[in-house]
């Protein structure tokens, strides 16, 4: 297909809620331009842009997905997004792609906490961007209420430039107030409309609408407002570009009407794409470091090529797949460059576009293009790629924190021998996955932004890499150590046919801060035991402690002080003392009022303010500790400490509280001692799985 210069080039991340519509008008879209010989849908599994098998079987979006589409002598890229929150981590890194964004607002639902977390993103980043309240053929759909919400939430900057004609089932065109002409469209989903006049029942309300956007558009620019404020009118053209020139400076927010599934007010949401939103040519120049240094970087194909890696798709078939935004410059399919993260070159694979998962060949990458290479050995998501010698990068993407983990357990031997190839594919692909072991409980453990997520991840294991793998809840670290001090012996005597086994220490145990882990004080005096013996000594200590008396788990947080014992001057060895040790050790925990210490999480939960009370309630049931409260946009952020074993099982209920309003991320902050009555129920299990004897209870 042709090269299109930079001012040819429109690229927009379709965001929102999830089942807001974003995959249905991607594919209204396709098919309007052409790209598509009929109108696909999410129901039937066939859309461009949902081909992951998982996306089809559940109906949603789990990947950012390009596709691109041909509109009046333009090229629209366009990158169809998740909405749902275990998967936005995507949706953000897209975004670094694109230069505007298009938010879908269901007509019936309205504004959600989906539309206000990819809100937050866009202000964030800066970025312009046009909403469209989708799926106004709906059954209680209403465009006024939906306006009237997105204007509470966003503000009144966010303006219709488009009325309906007609309601739910009714819902059947677009009034444009610019051109004042309605577009009636036919009830086959073909796409085909004719322009009218506006109907006679919507020119009061047309008048008024109008009104109010020549208004917000005329408060944006100084002359403007001079010019109104005389005449009392603008021109269509003095609209237009003023239009333009505040949603470039997200002064503002135009709104447009459609109905995704049925076709109605596609064809003049293109137009609004390609008359409203900038070209990479009009969004300008992008921050990097170039040589070291942060500067500004003026797009332009004669530029030095840059471009950022802002997704990567792993497939066992074809490997790593690359999804570049190309910013400076321009490079064809077979160049090396320069890695600029990694400090090291690559060659690439060629380059293509995307349609969903179909590669079209393209002569080179561009600036202002989003294109796609393969096989590249080194780079990852959120890499700079550009000419050897530039030292050019871009700001790194952000990826959240995992803030929920399972423990992974493989079902045959022979998918314990392929995990490590396919979830090293799996978290190339998604870098908010982590799989590691634990290297005390020696689980696998898989961590990921929710249970969905990771259900997700393991079925992608089964399905791409044929590897069948159990979730099973994690094993909480638990620790044990002492509140009391003891003072005791700990002798090893043993005499067999030769030579005999001797060692003998005396030993005092006292607690140590929380944190302190473990101290060995050396207070032998005149020889009672050698001094050759007592780095022995220690290090029975220290293989002892790593199996707790009460439940098996390491024990931290004392000291031991060696301040007598007695030796043998031919029996007597390293081993011996070692085993004396380990016997004091044993004896001393005993008698020194042992306990056992949980991992305590810092949890700050996002939500709406209507459910502080019961999220504060199901916080003090964990046994959690509520330390803060902060407001974010229209959210509250809940600041507690609670236990880990308080928060396996957390998402689901903050879910069914804040109807997936919520979200929460932890990470560990201290270990605290256990309740006496959760004591017994973990050393009752402890004993049943065979870590500890009953006697050593």
């Amino acid at each position: 297909m042709a090269d299109y210069n930079p001012e040819k080039l429109r690229n927009i991340a379709l965001v929102g809620h999830g089942s807001s519509g974003k995959t249905s008008l991607t594919a209204a879209i396709l098919f309007d331009g052409g790209v598509t010989s009929r109108l696909t849908k999410v129901d039937k599994g066939n859309t461009v842009t949902d081909y992951d098998p998982e996306e089809i079987e559940r109906k949603i979006s789990i990947n950012s997905v390009p596709c691109f589409v041909e509109w009046k002598g333009n090229k629209i890229n366009i990158i169809d997004t998740p909405g749902y929150s275990s998967f936005l981590w995507d949706t953000r890194a897209s975004l670094r792609a694109v230069d505007s964004a298009l938010v879908l607002v269901c007509g019936v639902a309205g504004v959600e906490v989906g539309t206000e977390k990819v809100w937050e993103m866009l202000e964030e980043l800066h970025l312009p961007r046009m909403l469209v309240v989708n799926k106004l053929d709906r059954e209680n759909s209403s465009f006024s209420r939906t306006v009237e919400e997105i204007q509470q939430f966003f503000g009144r900057q966010a303006i219709p430039v488009q009325i309906p004609v007609g309601e739910e089932k009714d819902f059947s065109g677009v009034v444009d107030l610019i051109k004042k002409k309605a577009y009636l469209f036919e009830k086959d989903e073909s796409g085909k409309f004719q322009e009218t006049d506006i109907p006679a029942n919507l020119k009061e309300e047309v008048e008024k609408r109008y009104t109010q956007l020549v208004e917000i558009v005329a408060e944006s620019d100084e002359k403007l407002m001079e010019k109104y404020f005389e005449q009392g009118e603008l021109t269509p053209e003095e609209l237009l570009q003023g239009l333009k020139k505040s949603i470039m400076a997200h002064q503002v927010f135009p709104i447009f009407a459609a109905s995704a599934l049925s076709n109605i007010g596609i064809q003049p949401l293109l137009d609004g794409i390609v008359d409203f939103v900038p070209s990479p040519l009009e969004r300008g120049s992008i921050r990097a470091r170039v040589k070291g240094q942060e500067q500004t970087l003026p797009l332009s194909v004669d530029g030095p090529f840059a471009a950022l890696v802002f997704k990567t798709i792993s497939d066992p078939y074809t490997g790593r797949i690359s999804l570049l935004r190309v910013f400076s410059g321009k490079v064809s399919g077979e160049a090396t460059v320069s890695n600029t993260n990694k400090d090291t070159e690559e060659k690439l694979g060629g380059v293509f576009f995307l349609q969903g998962k179909e590669q079209v060949p393209a002569g080179q990458a561009r600036a202002g293009d989003i294109v796609a290479t393969a096989k590249l050995k080194a780079t990852l998501t959120g890499d700079t790629l550009c000419a050897k010698g530039e030292e050019i990068e871009f700001e790194p993407i952000r990826f959240p924190e995992p803030s929920i983990s399972f423990a992974i357990e493989p079902k045959t031997r022979a998918d314990e021998d392929k995990i490590s190839q396919a979830t090293h594919r799996v978290t190339e692909e998604d870098p908010t996955v982590r799989i590691e072991r634990d290297p005390e409980t020696n689980q696998l453990l898989i961590s990921g932004n929710g249970e969905l997520h990771v259900r997700i991840i393991t079925d992608k294991l089964k399905k791409r890499y044929n590897l069948d793998v159990e979730l099973k809840p994690p094993k909480i670290p638990y620790r044990e150590t002492i509140k009391g001090r003891s003072d005791v012996q700990g002798k090893y005597k043993k005499q067999t046919g030769g030579r005999g086994q001797y060692g003998d220490c005396k030993i005092k145990m006292e607690p140590l801060p929380r944190g302190k882990d473990f101290e060995f004080e050396d207070k032998i005096f005149g020889g009672a035991i050698p001094k050759n013996f007592i780095p022995s000594i220690e290090k029975g200590i220290q293989e002892a402690r790593k199996k707790g008396v009460l439940a098996g788990y390491p024990v931290v947080d004392f000291k031991v002080i060696l301040y007598d014992g007695s030796y043998h001057e031919v029996d007597s060895s390293d081993i011996a003392f070692k085993i004396a040790a380990s016997m004091a050790f044993k004896k001393g925990m005993k008698e020194a009022r042992p306990t056992l210490l949980e991992p305590v999480m810092n949890v700050e939960i996002y939500t709406p303010e209507a459910y502080m009370g019961d999220i504060m309630g199901a916080l003090n049931g964990r046994r959690g500790k509520v330390q803060g409260m902060e407001q974010k946009g229209n959210l509250r952020i809940l600041k507690a400490q609670v236990p880990m074993a308080e928060m396996l099982d957390f998402e689901p209920t903050l879910t069914s509280i804040t109807g997936g309003r919520g979200s929460f991320i932890m990470e560990f902050s201290h270990y605290d001692e256990v309740p006496a009555q959760i004591q017994q129920k973990i050393i009752a299990e402890a004993i049943k799985e065979g870590r500890v004897k009953p006697e050593e209870e």
